[in-house]
């Protein structure tokens, strides 16, 4: 029987969540197929990744990555430069050291000397791209990797044709098109009614200060939530916005209205959702076309190349979801919100279309791809 060759595989990359949840699933993916592989991940020192990898039982370690700060030409990009060269040398010690047969990045500043040092020491590279629209560092390491693996049509306008492979977004294992026993097991965790539509709203682990405002005034005076209305909510607002929102809904009808700063049971919360309200990350985006949810997206203005924008176009172009602005939120989203949860017809035209884009297995998928590079 052949000896498989020793798998030993960086992943670098993170600085957000919406990096480091790929990079985790990635990883998981890869033990599955190869229980012996060992893998090392490398993050930006002081970021998330250094608390949730080591959670999810992998080792890290720390670069002191920064990212450049728009516009590009501030002069406060001077010491991140000098401090990516710091990274440029502490990349290549550990490249040595580990001696990997592959180095994965998905992004963010942490993937960039890590990337580029690797394809200089001849290891080969294998990228991931979360967004529609792919973010700075993986432009500029896209001429090092020998495959760029994507979650949307359209992205030879940033990477070479020849190595893309469109493998959607690794996601939750746990969201999927919600079955009877798990719509009925939702209504009762969240209190409630089976009989009467729900809207999911997610803001994201910190919460978005728009979708809160527009909520208060849906849920104020019972204007569309809580009491007797037809319409109930749940309505996740983020940690920074928990002292905030306790005290608005103090004697506040809260029959209909589930509200908290974090959602533990997200596979219940799709399960009874007629209708999501969402910023549009590109993670998110993965779990409602898996889900097949019919989503309002309402993108954050204030990200790299306004992405989240790009993110949820996508899916508006494709008759697969509908879009509010930000700016235009607190006067446009809850009528358009009104609206949609009056017309069954539309809501199921979403549910149908969002769902065509589903890529469940992508994790897997670039674990596969992973191998084949490693073991060449």
């Amino acid at each position: 029987m052949e000896m498989k060759k020793e798998l030993r595989v960086i992943i670098s990359g993170g600085g957000t969540g919406g990096h480091i949840f790929p990079a985790i699933s990635i990883a998981n993916a890869i033990k599955e197929a190869r229980p012996d592989a060992q893998i090392l991940f490398v993050g930006a020192l002081g970021k998330m990744e250094m608390e949730k990898v080591p959670a999810a039982g992998y080792e890290i370690k720390g670069i002191p990555a920064r990212g450049l700060k728009r516009p590009l030409y501030s002069p406060s990009n001077i010491s991140v430069a000098i401090d990516y060269l710091r990274c440029k040398s502490i990349a290549k010690r550990i490249i040595r050291e580990f001696k990997p047969n592959l180095v994965v990045g998905v992004g963010g500043y942490a993937s960039a000397a890590i990337v580029g040092s690797a394809a200089k020491m001849g290891v080969p590279v294998l990228l991931q791209e979360q967004n529609s629209f792919a973010g700075l560092v993986n432009r500029k390491n896209a001429k090092d990797a020998a495959k760029i693996c994507v979650a949307y049509d359209g992205m030879e306008r940033f990477f070479p044709k020849e190595r893309i492979l469109n493998t959607g977004n690794p996601i939750r294992k746990d969201i999927d098109k919600a079955t009877p026993e798990q719509k009925a097991q939702g209504y009762a965790y969240y209190n409630l009614s089976p009989q009467k539509k729900t809207v999911f709203v997610v803001g994201g682990s910190l919460g978005c200060r728009t979708l809160n405002e527009c909520m208060k005034k849906a849920v104020a005076g019972g204007k569309l939530f809580g009491g007797e209305n037809e319409y109930q909510v749940i309505w996740q607002h983020g940690k920074i916005y928990k002292g905030e929102i306790d005290t608005f809904m103090k004697g506040k009808e809260t029959q209909g209205v589930y509200y908290s700063d974090f959602i533990q049971r997200m596979d219940l919360a799709y399960a009874v959702a007629d209708v999501v309200v969402s910023r549009a990350g590109a993670g998110t985006i993965s779990e409602l076309c898996v889900a097949g949810k019919c989503t309002i997206f309402v993108p954050s203005p204030v990200v790299a190349e306004d992405h989240q924008t790009h993110n949820a176009m996508a899916l508006v172009n494709k008759g697969a979801a509908m879009i509010v602005k930000d700016a235009a939120a607190t006067e446009e989203l809850l009528p358009c919100l009104e609206a949609l949860l009056k017309d069954e017809a539309k809501i199921k035209e979403l549910e149908k279309n969002i769902g065509t884009l589903a890529k469940k297995d992508a994790a897997a998928t670039i674990a596969q791809e992973c191998l084949k590079l490693a073991e060449k």
